[in-house]
């Protein structure tokens, strides 16, 4: 895992940029305290730390790739940055007063380790919020019409909402709320389903780059050819159709909200 986002990294902030919807529903679901110490698990370059500093409060930012953590020091050299993993943090316990994951849990080695390492770092009645997306959630996205595999191998490493809840709950923590996510036409932050509305993106080599189903899981011809199909039915406009069809309430993310 280290060695891929050490490869993603390389021009990751090209596309991937905090999302300004996003960064105001992390903060609703931390409820943070201007106060506190925080941790952002998983925290690739930063973004999301960094902008959720830049709301006035105090972040740690822990991630396995060196090359993601030293451009997040070159956005911001005053955020203490940790080269670390869920399972593994170097912070005492009971010295953080709240968590964000974004995109990460689908990495972590061992989920239980992880969740249970969370627990310990985290002093009693502090929020964690999980951004994330589930198998089920997934199939309900278009690119499985055009890049299955890669959908397939996707969905394998994604944990099952019913599963994390199982864990969140073994490692100790309560009251577990969820609050959907469907994307938005102006998302700034381009990972996986962020051409949902605008299948045009999946066209920039960049955009496909800063995503790892792409990078790292997709088959090189199984991207070349769905890459050709996408480009002739965006021509034709039966991509339109395509997008219809996969029309669900699912939602395309989620935010999983736990307490100590």
């Amino acid at each position: 895992m280290n060695a891929k986002y050490d490869d993603i990294g390389v021009n990751y902030n090209a596309t991937r940029k905090a999302d300004d919807y996003l960064v105001k529903r992390l903060l609703a679901n931390l409820n943070p305290k201007s106060y506190g110490l925080y941790l952002d698990i998983g925290c690739g370059t930063g973004n999301y730390t960094i902008k959720l500093q830049e709301n006035g409060f105090n972040f740690i930012g822990v991630d396995p790739s060196t090359e993601m953590l030293e451009k997040a020091k070159l956005n911001n050299p005053n955020i203490d940055w940790k080269l670390g993993q869920a399972e593994y943090l170097n912070l005492n316990s009971e010295s953080i007063d709240g968590i964000i994951g974004s995109l990460t849990i689908h990495h972590w080695k061992d989920l239980e380790k992880g969740f249970k390492e969370l627990h310990r770092v985290l002093k009693n009645d502090s929020n964690l919020v999980i951004f994330t997306s589930t198998p089920k959630q997934m199939t309900g996205y278009w690119l499985n019409h055009y890049f299955p595999k890669m959908m397939k191998d996707s969905m394998l490493q994604m944990p099952a909402l019913k599963a994390i809840k199982k864990i969140i709950k073994q490692t100790g923590f309560r009251s577990i709320k969820t609050e959907l996510y469907n994307i938005k036409p102006d998302l700034k932050d381009l990972f996986l389903y962020s051409g949902k509305h605008n299948p045009i993106l999946y066209l920039n080599p960049k955009v496909r780059h800063g995503i790892s189903s792409f990078s790292s899981l997709a088959n090189a011809k199984e991207v070349e050819t769905g890459m050709i199909q996408l480009k002739d039915d965006i021509a034709t406009r039966k991509i339109n159709d395509i997008i219809k069809s996969y029309e669900n309430d699912l939602g395309d993310y989620l935010f999983i909200i736990a307490k100590k």
